[in-house]
């Protein structure tokens, strides 16, 4: 059993996601940032940067925060959604790897400045918004005659579909990305990635476009 501590956010549903796809049993307990719940001592132990998801293997004994490094803990667990060596590897950790470093960080940057605090520093709604087009562009050169970001359905999807997710917060028009559109819609079907997408709470469906 594995005890995932999260919130209604992306990288928080990443990790919910993961566990519904993998079919691990596993309990939600929510922390509620909006509550400064990531703060509390008992959850800074867990996760010292205070920030969720973070997770606790009661099989192994081995806790874990940073939503990558739980994706990648998951998958080896299993075997699954992520290929054990090789070329195609390295293919998941690389696309991982550019959610990590491009699409989490930038994007709530955009949730950030556009979506809360619109008109309050117009540079950064400007430079925030062309990053965000310029990696939806990257998305979608990648998904051209391909159906996954890498070989196949991997964690690499699963990390960086519910950052895309909130592609009305960006003010992105997916019909100018027909390709993101097309994997976006393709996912957002799959049982688990609903049942993942409403932990630790139902806060509504997933928006489509």
């Amino acid at each position: 059993m594995i005890d995932l501590y999260t919130w209604t956010t992306p990288n928080g549903r990443k990790a919910s996601i993961a566990l519904e796809e993998l079919g691990l049993p596993y309990r939600a307990h929510p922390i509620d940032i909006s509550k400064d719940e990531q703060f509390a001592p008992a959850f800074l132990k867990i996760s010292p940067n205070n920030r969720i998801p973070a997770i606790i293997d009661n099989d192994t004994g081995l806790s874990l925060f940073e939503s990558g490094a739980i994706l990648i803990y998951l998958a080896d667990k299993t075997g699954k959604l992520m290929p054990r060596d090789g070329e195609k590897r390295y293919r998941v950790m690389e696309w991982l790897m550019w959610q990590m470093g491009g699409v989490g960080p930038m994007l709530g940057q955009v949730h950030h400045f556009v979506k809360y605090n619109k008109g309050k520093a117009p540079y950064a709604e400007e430079r925030y918004s062309k990053e965000a087009q310029r990696l939806y562009g990257v998305l979608d050169r990648r998904l051209e005659g391909r159906e996954f970001l890498a070989d196949e359905y991997s964690i690499a999807d699963i990390a960086t579909w519910p950052w895309i997710s909130r592609f009305e917060w960006q003010e992105i028009d997916l019909s100018k990305f027909p390709n993101v559109k097309r994997w976006y819609t393709t996912i957002a079907s799959r049982p688990a990635v609903q049942r993942g997408y409403k932990q630790p709470k139902d806060v509504g469906d997933i928006p489509m476009p």
